[in-house]
């Protein structure tokens, strides 16, 4: 094992952390106001008020003086693009203006934690109109926006539909001396983040880019008799070391074998510790974060480089399915349909080779899809691994088995960023339940079924852009068999050290010149 790592030639990378315009966050500001003062001339309400945002603190571990690595509030994140904890922003729906409430530092901060920044720093570093200490905020509020009696704030409350829990709304002392709006702010903010500006879409794409790479470095070293968890380490290292990616968009999934059916493996309890055996699929689910900005990208393939026959079967069924999809995206089209059409997909190559017989359209009446591609088809992107908006005021989660969990059914638009990850696993879980139903046992080839009993699963993940006309596929990892084995088997042609992202609209190209390219 030592020695196959030790043979790899060393990794490097033509990408580099790119500089971040915070107008990209004034710009974000700027459609927020543009959305709220629609909003309260539709409902015939008078413009006045202000956002009040709370970003995020820091956090000890349990009752520990250790201090666990910030990450900025989302919503706040968005909006101010403030990468230190403690601070408060507001936003004048009148005027437009911004201001920041910076915490009011401790003399000793400087001796443990570093310089002190001065409020001008703030204000020339994050682009906004005024700058104020956080135990201002109460003054500077009424002295500046008491002109019509009591200050109106709109603060964050709303539900998360991806997880059940609530944004927490700003607090803090004097608030009783503002009147307050729980219930407008977030559907609108919400909204505002689903459709993404060109220079997010820059830093997602970037996120994409260098994930991309870190996800071919892991599958050029990948080797029967490593643990799952240095190919975690190899994707970590390569996102930090040449991204400068500190934070990743979720914890890592690297499973294997059996491993791969479990769809979030990789948490505390399965926590990316078996050993690669020959013969093994891997499905690698790991994703980059730069400036808060994500990446979700899997790729599954085999640790020892070779694909065989019922490695083939599954894993083109899956990639039939993923460019199924993004054939048919485009403003418009129904996410629904396209979790239907990645079912029937898949249900069908399956069909076709025995696995399972019968009538497709029964098949998906009796939502057999659910039992081999559990989740749903995919998710909004952003700021958050799994982007806030996916079920706006109307929409309602659907329930049947498979669709339950589908994180949006919304219509595309043009500026979404959503994840394609079809999937085909063998679950006992599922299975067995199936193999009892006598309606749904009938379709399946149990003799066939048998043969990947321990097979686990594939999964191809890829962040796709809603164009004007179609989509832009922002991943660019090898897809094809041919491509994943070539790379795994240290194919290379003379030339410079390279990575061309090759992109065009529905599809992802990706040539095997510009793969060989990265391993010189």
């Amino acid at each position: 094992m030592a020695a196959a790592a030790a043979a790899a030639p060393p990794s490097s990378s033509s990408l580099a952390p790119p500089e971040v315009p915070m107008e990209l966050h004034a710009g974000n500001r700027d459609r927020l106001v543009a959305a709220l003062r629609a909003h309260l001339s539709a409902s015939g309400r008078p413009l006045r008020g202000l956002v009040l945002l709370q970003g995020g603190e820091e956090q000890t571990r349990y009752c520990t003086d250790h201090l666990e690595l910030f990450r900025q509030e989302s919503y706040f994140a968005y909006l101010f693009g403030v990468r230190e904890p403690g601070f408060y922003g507001a936003i004048d729906i009148v005027s437009g203006q911004s201001i920041l409430f910076s915490p009011r530092l401790p003399a000793d901060y400087a001796v443990w934690m570093g310089e002190i920044k001065p409020l001008s720093y703030f204000k020339d570093r994050y682009k906004v109109d005024m700058v104020f200490y956080v135990d201002e905020i109460t003054q500077v509020l009424q002295d500046r926006f008491s002109d019509h009696g009591k200050p109106l704030l709109f603060v964050l409350y709303g539900k998360n539909t991806d997880s059940g829990n609530y944004s927490k709304p700003a607090s803090f002392e004097g608030m009783e001396k503002f009147d307050s709006d729980l219930s407008t702010l977030h559907p609108i903010l919400t909204e505002c983040r689903v459709i993404k500006s060109d220079m997010e879409l820059a830093l997602i794409q970037y996120a994409n880019d260098v994930s991309s790479e870190a996800h071919i470095e892991v599958m050029r070293r990948a080797k029967p008799g490593m643990k799952e968890y240095q190919l975690e380490s190899i994707f970590l290292h390569h996102v930090y070391m040449y991204g400068g990616c500190r934070h990743c968009s979720y914890t890592c999934i690297c499973a294997t074998g059996e491993n791969s059916s479990v769809l979030h493996y990789g948490h505390a309890a399965a926590p990316n510790d078996r050993t690669l055996n020959d013969g093994d699929m891997a499905l690698m689910d790991m994703g980059g974060e730069y400036h808060c900005y994500g990446s979700d990208i899997t790729c599954s393939y085999p640790i020892n480089g070779k694909f065989n026959s019922n490695q083939t079967i599954v894993y083109n069924a899956v990639l039939k399915a993923h460019n199924a999809v993004i054939a048919h995206m485009r403003p418009g089209v129904n996410w629904l349909d396209m979790h239907k059409l990645a079912e029937q997909t898949i249900l069908e190559s399956l069909k076709n080779e025995r696995i399972l017989h019968g009538d497709v359209t029964d098949m998906m009446a009796q939502r057999l899809g659910a039992v081999f591609m559990p989740h749903g088809l995919g998710h909004l992107l952003g700021i958050d691994t799994h982007d806030p908006g996916g079920y706006p005021e109307g929409l309602e989660r659907p329930k049947e088995p498979g669709l339950s969990s589908l994180r949006t059914i919304r219509e595309l638009k043009e500026g979404m960023v959503i994840t394609v990850e079809p999937g085909c696993y063998f679950i006992d879980a599922l299975l067995i339940p199936a193999r009892d139903d006598p309606v749904s046992s009938k379709f399946f080839n149990w003799e066939e079924i048998e043969k990947y009993k321990s097979f686990g699963g594939v999964r191809i993940e890829s962040d796709v852009y809603v164009t004007a006309h179609g989509c832009k596929n922002l991943t660019n990892c090898p897809r094809e068999t041919w491509e994943i084995e070539a790379v795994m088997a240290g194919s290379v042609e003379d030339g410079p050290l390279e990575y061309r992202p090759l992109k065009t609209e529905r599809t992802n190209v990706v040539s095997l010149k510009c793969l060989a390219s990265f391993y010189i």
